[in-house]
């Protein structure tokens, strides 16, 4: 229960973070600084209570056995803590760095990432892990695009490449519970699939290594992470150093439980991670931009990691986790350092910058001490997690000469590790600058300090750290070795190795003119990554907007051509594999009559001249239609489809008067194809019918409705209920995209217009009663005051019998939609005053109280709209009765818009004359 605790802890921090934001400004962040340490401590006496992983599990989606499980073992426990600890920091130090105002949303996405980064190491569902991993995903682009116009295309980009590790982490989910088949993490990683299936293990391999290489900023998807230097150093803080990045560690971390010993993981993990060390190395070693060149040395950290985590070992599961740790602390504090050197002197840029020492001795402090402690020198913790890595470098199990360059190569990136390092520092040095620079304020530097200082206190107390790595490394391999993390293990190769690289680093420090002259300013021949990245998107837009050009045109025979001809296709390869359908049996004579006046409607339909014709032949079909559905038994169907029959000649009337009468003439062979693809799309369509109608064996769903309705919904009319309670959600799909239709209709009809009127040819002069709108209306205005009541009071009916007899919800409003359309025509005037109604609100609150009865239903029943009922005075009431309300008022709605749009001419109403009031045809036409 207490993993619950710790989620909803986290959870509710980016609820509270955002009105905190908003009326305690930048001071929110001690608030949430001490939030997140609270959860630190929480989580840590937690597993000091069993020093054992824990787990718990709640339902969620049991149909696919996807649950919210959650489990804390060694190895979350680490990346929980760091994520939280540097959090609370990052926090802090966001105090003082952001100016005064509001911040809510700031605030609430830091926050939100904390929760992300938390669930993703907690997650023990494979769904629930992916789901986390992409949520970290959306805060991270809204975090840099929060930085203004500046930030927009660095967010797009870092969205672009990291949303598509997402889908190779998809890719790896399906292929990992199809192959397992469990959704439960754990259980999936310790399957012996992984063993007796290679080619399984090598694919999933293949999907997370580039999901990890994506979000850990990794060749050739490095990119992103210096191109996300506009954003402000809070966040480049904590994104790139316990956050985005540090996912992708986590990623690689929990996978290699099952695929350390997958070869093709073991060549792409080691082979891409040194090459992004030493490759991330050298551009940093070019950069003039402090926060730049940070970006480029954690590129090149990350690169070691990687390729610590895929030498497979158990000692290099420890070195990998004292590494994550000491990246973390020494990556915080530079970051933060180099947002103090720019916040008091406006620049980053080392050949402006001078002689900070003296004028910034703290601030000069920590720099030092986080660039000591990413050089590998002594005494500082990155010296001691560094060895680690040599340590388990040299442990590699892949034979002498392979692992001899493996060990060449990672001395090689570390020798230029120690270069940029001292790179960082050549500010602190040389005269003072035109300006002298103040110190920052205490409030800024003391986060900045512990993070700094930390780092010494860790390499000196280094076994102070063993246990918790000892716990995370056998989280991953349960035979990892015992970490040893004091600073002197006698002389042996690793620490030759930091020697050497220390050595040669040093060299290159000295000879830094000639270093500059070498690298500065050069192309390495590596390729622009985030210039590749810019021209995958703006080539995918112009695909994309080539391949509309296709179909992008108001003429319905070429945007209907190509839907039409890949139907076509489609069905006629399902025929040839599977073979065409056989006929039903026989019906009733009359069935083929109905049937037989269908066809010839639809005949008829090509020879119509005008348009008028055409919307009358559609109409009959669309009669005949109904009257077939109530031959063969839908009665709901039926009244169904003459509601809307009714409705839409209505629509398609008040569309004709805007129209021409007759149609475009066209050529021969246009019409000549058209009626070509016509007819092999209804022969295809005639075909999916029959598919669908085949009896199957095993299909007792139909008779398991008919026979559990009134049992599990107290309901006898077996459409209503399985629209409503069985595949509630389903409708509620439905009825959202009816209002983003509705939407759609109003945003495309108001910011095109309406044509306007054609003139009436009934119309000649103003002594025709044609004329007249009011004495043209006399018959249905006296109809509508006795016929709208009626049908008020018949939709009221169809919908309360909806759940017992025919009707429901849909029937009742497209019954309301009549008496709508009827007040419309019995008026003298397109303004309307009684249709003045926000029928886009109506939408709206149709769909919330569908939605709120389906989450209700979720939160007590277990699943979106499970049937709750009570009695009231004999009569059963439903909770389907209520989320039928929700349907009712969103098809109103679109009846309602529909009118309103598209009945009103005038830009302004016109007065209407009072009832009853009766007046001479000259004081008319005056």
């Amino acid at each position: 229960m207490n993993l619950l605790v710790t989620m909803l802890f986290a959870a509710c921090l980016p609820v509270l973070a955002h009105p905190l934001g908003q009326r305690l400004g930048r001071h929110a962040g001690w608030v949430l600084s001490a939030g997140l340490a609270g959860l630190a401590v929480l989580v840590t006496t937690t597993w000091l209570g069993t020093r054992a992983p824990i787990a718990g599990a709640w339902p969620w989606l049991p149909q696919l056995d996807v649950a919210f499980r959650l489990r804390m073992d060694g190895l979350s426990l680490v990346f929980c803590l760091v994520v939280l600890v540097i959090g609370a920091l990052v926090m802090a130090y966001a105090v003082s760095y952001l100016p005064a105002g509001r911040h809510g949303s700031f605030y609430a996405l830091l926050a939100f990432f904390a929760a992300a980064m938390i669930g993703l190491v907690l997650a023990d569902d494979l769904v629930l892990m992916w789901v986390m991993w992409e949520f970290t995903t959306i805060c991270s682009f809204l975090l840099i695009q929060q930085t203004g116009p500046k930030g927009k295309a660095p967010a797009l980009r870092t969205l672009l490449v990291t949303g598509g590790g997402g889908l190779c982490l998809l890719g790896a989910v399906a292929l990992t519970v199809t192959a397992t088949g469990t959704t439960h993490l754990s259980a999936a990683l310790t399957s012996p699939v992984w063993r007796d299936q290679p080619g399984t293990s090598t694919a999933v391999a293949v999907l997370v290594a580039l999901a990890a290489f994506t979000k850990g900023a990794q060749f050739p998807f490095h990119g992103w992470l210096p191109d996300a230097m506009v954003a402000s150093t809070p966040v480049s803080a904590y994104l790139h150093a316990a956050a985005m990045v540090k996912a992708a560690m986590y990623l690689l971390l929990r996978f290699s439980t099952a695929l350390h010993a997958v070869p093709l993981w073991n060549m792409l993990l080691v082979g891409v991670g040194l090459l992004t060390m030493v490759m991330g190395a050298v551009y940093a070693l070019q950069r003039h931009d402090l926060k730049e060149l940070l970006a480029y040395s954690t590129i090149s950290q990350l690169g070691m990691l990687v390729a610590t985590i895929g030498v497979g070992t158990g000692y290099a599961m420890v070195a990998a986790l004292t590494h994550v740790i000491a990246h973390a602390i020494f990556k915080s504090s530079l970051f933060m350092s180099v947002g103090l050197i720019d916040h008091e002197t406006t620049t980053r840029d080392i050949r402006r910058l001078s002689g900070l020492r003296r004028h910034m001795p703290w601030s000069s402090l920590a720099l030092v001490l986080g660039a000591a402690s990413m050089a590998g020198l002594p005494p500082l913790l990155g010296f001691v997690s560094k060895e680690a890595v040599f340590k388990g470098f040299t442990e590699a199990p892949f034979g002498d000469a392979t692992t001899l360059v493996v060990c060449v190569v990672a001395v090689a990136g570390a020798m230029c590790t120690m270069a940029y390092s001292g790179r960082m520092l050549r500010p602190l040095f040389g005269p003072d600058m035109e300006e002298p620079p103040h110190e920052a304020p205490v409030a800024m530097i003391a986060p900045v300090l512990v993070g700094a200082v930390a780092g010494v206190l860790l390499g000196i107390t280094g076994p102070v750290l063993q246990p918790l790595v000892d716990t995370g490394a056998r989280a991953v391999l349960a035979d990892s070795p015992a970490a040893d993390l004091t600073l002197w293990h006698g002389l042996n190769a690793a620490l030759v190795m930091s020697l050497t690289a220390i050595g040669l680093g040093a060299a290159l420090i000295v000879a830094r003119e000639r270093v500059d002259r070498l690298v500065v300013g050069r192309t390495l021949g590596v390729g622009n990554s985030v210039a590749g990245v810019e021209g995958f998107r703006s080539g995918s837009i112009a695909l994309g907007r080539r391949v509309g050009d296709l179909t992008r045109s108001d003429n319905p025979y070429r945007a209907l051509l190509a839907p039409l001809l890949v139907l076509v296709l489609g069905v006629g390869g399902v025929v040839l594999l599977t073979g065409a359908p056989g006929l039903p049996p026989a019906g009733h004579p009359f069935d083929w009559l109905l049937l037989a006046v269908v066809v010839g409607g639809v005949a008829f339909t090509l020879g119509a001249r005008s348009r008028v014709a055409l919307v009358t032949i559609v109409g009959i079909v669309g009669f005949a239609m109904a009257l077939l559905f109530f031959v063969l038994g839908a009665p709901d169907v039926a009244v169904t489809q003459l509601l809307v029959e009714i409705l839409t000649v209505v629509v398609m009337v008040l569309l004709l008067v805007r129209m021409p009468d007759g149609f475009h003439p066209t050529g021969a062979l246009r019409s000549g194809v058209a009626v070509t693809v016509a007819l092999a799309a209804g022969v295809a369509g005639t075909l999916i019918a029959l598919f669908v109608m085949t009896p199957r064996s095993g299909d007792a769903l139909g008779d398991a409705f008919l026979a559990r309705a009134y049992e599990l919904t107290a309901g006898t009319n077996v459409v209503n209920t399985i629209l409503v309670d069985f595949r509630a959600l389903d409708t509620y799909g439905e009825m959202v995209a009816l209002g983003t239709a509705a939407v759609a209709f109003v945003v495309a009809l108001r910011s095109r217009g309406l044509l306007p009127l054609r003139p009436s040819p009934l119309v000649v002069s103003r002594d025709n009663p044609a004329h007249d709108p009011h004495e043209n209306t006399t018959a249905i205005r006296v109809l509508d005051r006795v016929v709208v009541p009626l049908l008020i009071g018949l939709s009221l009916w169809f919908f309360l019998r909806g759940h017992y007899e025919t009707g429901g919800g849909f029937i009742g409003a497209l019954v309301a939609g009549a008496a709508v359309v009827l007040v419309f025509l019995a008026s003298g005037s397109d303004w309307i005053t009684r249709l003045h109604i926000d029928y886009l609100r109506v939408i709206g609150v149709g769909i919330v109280v569908a939605t709120v009865t389906g989450l209700v239903n979720l939160v007590w029943a277990g699943s979106f709209l499970t049937p709750m009922s009570t009695k009231v005075a004999g009569v059963t009431l439903s909770t389907g009765l209520v989320f039928d309300i929700g349907v009712y008022l969103t098809v109103l709605g679109l009846v309602l818009g529909s009118i309103s749009e598209l009945g009103l001419d005038t830009p302004e109403p016109t007065p209407l004359r009072r009832p009853g009031r009766l007046t001479t045809r000259e004081e008319r036409d005056r």
